[in-house]
């Protein structure tokens, strides 16, 4: 168990260094390593979602109390909205994934997750953790605290106020509160314990502030006598920024959310409730009457003997003296007996050592993407910038085999290089998110292996490992296989490298609306992951369904080339959904996925590989032939999807817009949260109302409270607020039957609501004026009704609409009903 264990920590250690950049630290950074060295406490932060975790405490307790602090967020934040693009659902849960990495980087924590899926708003925590399989997400957390040995754990939420805010919240809150007691139980998951040992918690904490009083004149007449307080509006000279500076790098780098952060300095307190656990005496410190020497661990009083000299003695002029002690201190921690401890701070003082030496260690790939039972060409590079004595002994590549001696001295500031060719073995696997390669379930993900729940990031198997002798001692330095390029603009720039199928392919929409009963072409674009492959396509189908020319050969010759071929599908007679499956095969070899790039510069370039199919709708829908002009918002695809329909649509920007240019349409559509994000649009109000005065429609969907670039969204008075109806299958029932927007072109019925995701809708209106017409209501389990998901108001000649239906979420997902009845909110003016 114990030789498990210690592989177990290796690879989750392995996981937390992000960065595929080498490290390059400065002195003060290598002494603030030094110091974090010398501590070995530990918290845990808790919560549910991307975005939700207290910058500024992860930052305070990391950089200041130089603590192991990670952050637990129970999902990868896949059911938020995206404001940089048009991701939703898994693959903006990579992005976000992404973006609480490089925050990590930022404020100096860790990240974990459980495999919770953020499946959409959930009003109480009953209906989360039904759908979530609570046994399943509290499991993970047990796993993760039983991985990690807290000290500490932190709950962002209460666990004690259930329909007070989001349910994920609560529930995050409540399955921290039940674990705390758990993780020592050797009779609870004990499966778990072939690879960790049971672990307790020395104490509980809810991390509590005014705004869960309601008010600062409540919580200032609050009895504080059960909470924590704390100064943690520290300023780092050495840094040149406050605590809450750092918070604020942190928490902009959730960009998808639209989280930018201003930093702030002075004092700022921090206020923790105690729940659970030995009570602190010492109300300043979370950490008081728990051991965080070296003293702590058997074997360790002489190992933080040689560490606190180190530091009292370290020379911000030449770190490299430090380097003898290190040396020593990492023999001691070699032979340690205490697992946990004894991995982290391997890993720690490897790292030291390193930025005291200025040891640079790379290895670079030749191309950025590479195919299984392949070679590629990889540059390695080792540099001593210090006077201390160094051989570079050996290299292994992992996971492969040991590559022999090299025995080659180091000397001060001498570039060694060696070019190497590396066998991507056909064992491995292909780059993508390891929680996306099975399929799991609205709640949950699916990760069959233990040992991988919780990791982070992707796992990247293709690692060098350099044997370096430092003063007589042998150090093995890992690092990631990568890639890199010198861009005009950017300059040096790094990537990962990745493993990608020969072959992959792609439909070209991922919805196609059949709606008069006549064929479409159907374009599929095929990309070589190497050079010179030849082979065929076809399109997969069901067989009311048909499709012309059966398959269709193709031959490309050079890597990254793509080249599109053309199918003719028929639809079926009857009304139908079915998918359409993209199957190349090269060589009698089957290849049936395609593969997404996310490129974003605050990011590291994502691949996901999904199947490649497309949902083909044999539709009993009616459409006009309005011309459409869209002006996007936070980043949606009801173009595309209105496109489909039959309609022609222009993107227009807000700054465009004109009476002229708008005489050429019928119809303007915002996007999503488009009075949030474009700000042209505040002066745009007069003339898109003149627009609908003057005979057309104008459709708006929603916008959240926050930010609007415009005092009157509508011509009349309209007051969004936060109600929404998070049950995509609650009961509608249509006020008015006999409205035009239920029956003209299309008859919309009950069935027209079967079928959503996710949500019916959010941010509707509460308050509007009479000239509103509410044609819908709906409302989730124990509610009130909810009037506001699609209001009508006649403005002169023309008609104006709000709508806070998830049409941005239903079109992609192929809902029949959604298509429907938006044709019908387009035709209001025939």
């Amino acid at each position: 168990m114990r030789q498990l264990f210690t592989l177990l920590c290796l690879l989750f250690l392995s996981q937390l260094s992000f960065s595929q950049q080498p490290q390059k630290s400065n002195a003060v950074e290598i002494f603030n390593q030094i110091q974090k060295l010398n501590f070995l406490g530990s918290v845990l932060y808790l919560a549910a979602h991307p975005d939700d975790e207290n910058t500024r405490l992860i930052s305070y307790l990391s950089n200041e109390k130089k603590a192991q602090t990670a952050y637990l967020s129970l999902t990868r934040g896949d059911g938020g909205q995206n404001l940089i693009g048009p991701e939703l659902r898994e693959l903006l849960g990579v992005i976000r994934t992404q973006e609480l990495i490089e925050a990590r980087k930022i404020d100096g924590g860790q990240q974990m997750f459980t495999r919770a899926n953020d499946f959409g708003y959930s009003k109480n925590p009953d209906e989360t953790l039904e759908i979530w399989d609570k046994n399943k997400v509290l499991s993970d957390v047990v796993w993760a605290i039983r991985k990690f040995q807290p000290d500490v754990i932190i709950n962002r939420f209460d666990h004690r106020s259930p329909g007070t805010t989001h349910g994920h919240h609560t529930a995050s809150a409540m399955l921290g509160f039940e674990a705390f007691d758990k993780t020592n139980d050797p009779t609870v998951f004990p499966e778990q314990l072939k690879l960790v040992e049971t672990w307790q918690p020395k104490r509980l904490f809810f991390n509590t502030s005014w705004w869960f009083y309601g008010s600062k004149e409540k919580f200032d007449k609050a009895d504080k006598s059960n909470l924590t307080q704390f100064q943690m509006g520290v300023y780092y000279q050495s840094l040149g920024k406050s605590n809450q500076e750092i918070a604020a790098l942190s928490r902009s780098r959730h960009q998808s959310q639209g989280f930018g952060s201003t930093g702030t300095r002075g004092d700022e307190d921090e206020y923790l409730e105690f729940l659970k656990g030995e009570s602190p005496k010492d109300k300043t410190n979370i950490f008081d009457g728990i051991d965080t020497s070296w003293n702590r661990i058997k074997n360790g009083k002489e190992i933080g003997e040689i560490l606190t000299m180190v530091e009292k003695k370290f020379d911000f002029k030449n770190p490299s003296a430090s380097i003898p002690e290190l040396v020593k201190a990492y023999v001691l921690i070699q032979k340690l007996e205490d697992n946990h401890w004894k991995n982290i701070k391997i890993e720690e003082i490897k790292k030291i050592i390193a930025g005291c030496a200025g040891l640079y260690l790379e290895a670079v790939a030749e191309m950025q993407e590479v195919t299984l039972n392949s070679n590629i060409k990889v540059k390695l590079e080792v540099i001593n910038r210090s006077s201390a004595k160094m051989s570079w002994l050996s290299y292994d590549i992992f996971p492969s085999k040991p590559e022999g001696f090299l025995e080659i001295p180091l000397e001060n500031n001498k570039n060694n290089s060696k070019s190497i060719e590396i066998n991507i073995n056909e064992k491995l696997e292909f780059t993508a998110p390891y929680w996306l390669k099975e399929k799991g379930t609205v709640g949950m993900y699916r990760v069959d292996d233990q040992k991988n729940i919780g990791i982070p990031d992707v796992i990247r198997q293709m690692k060098v490992i350099f044997l370096i002798e430092i003063n007589g001692v042998a150090i093995p330095f890992d690092r990631n296989v990568i890639y890199k390029m010198n861009d005009d603009v950017k300059g040096e720039v790094y990537q990962p490298l990745d493993i990608v199928p020969i072959a992959t392919s792609s439909i070209a929409e991922k919805v196609y609306i059949f709606n008069n009963g006549k064929s479409k072409v159907i374009n599929v674009r095929i990309k070589a992951g190497k050079d010179d492959i030849k082979g065929n396509a076809k399109l997969d189908l069901p067989s009311n369904w048909s499709v012309t020319p059966k398959e269709i050969p193709f031959a490309i010759s050079r890597k990254g080339e793509e080249q599109t071929v053309s199918f003719t599908v028929f639809p079926s007679k009857e009304v139908s959904e079915v998918y359409m499956k993209s199957i190349v095969t090269i060589n009698n070899q089957a290849y049936d996925k395609e593969q997404i790039n996310i490129n974003y510069n605050h990011i590291y370039k994502q691949i996901v590989l999904k199947q490649a199919e497309a949902k083909a709708i044999k539709l009993d829908i009616k459409t006009n032939n309005e011309k459409i002009a869209y002006i996007m918002g936070a980043g949606d695809e009801v173009p595309k999807s209105l496109s489909q329909m039959g309609y022609q649509v222009s993107i227009i920007k807000a700054e465009d817009i004109s009476t002229e240019i708008l005489l050429n349409f019928d119809v303007v559509m915002t996007g999503i949260r488009a009075y949030n994000v474009v700000t042209a649009l505040g002066f745009k109000q007069n003339i898109l109302f003149d627009f609908v005065k003057n005979g057309k429609t104008m459709i708006v969907q929603y916008n959240t409270l926050d930010d609007l670039v415009a005092k009157d969204l509508a011509p009349f008075p309209l007051k969004i607020s936060r109600d929404r109806v998070t049950e995509e299958n609650a009961k509608v029932t249509f006020l008015i039957p006999e409205h035009h927007i239920l029956n003209i072109p299309n008859k919309i019925t009950d069935k027209d609501f079967e079928g959503w995701k996710q949500e019916q809708g959010l941010y509707y209106p509460a308050e509007f004026d009479a000239a509103f017409t509410p044609i819908l209501s709906a409302h989730d389990k124990g509610e009130n009704e909810k009037k506001g998901a699609l209001l009508v108001a006649k403005y002169g000649k023309g008609n104006y609409i709000y709508t806070g239906l998830s049409f941005f979420r239903e079109l992609p997902e192929g809902v029949a009903g959604a298509y429907r009845l938006l044709a019908n909110m387009i035709a209001i003016g025939k």
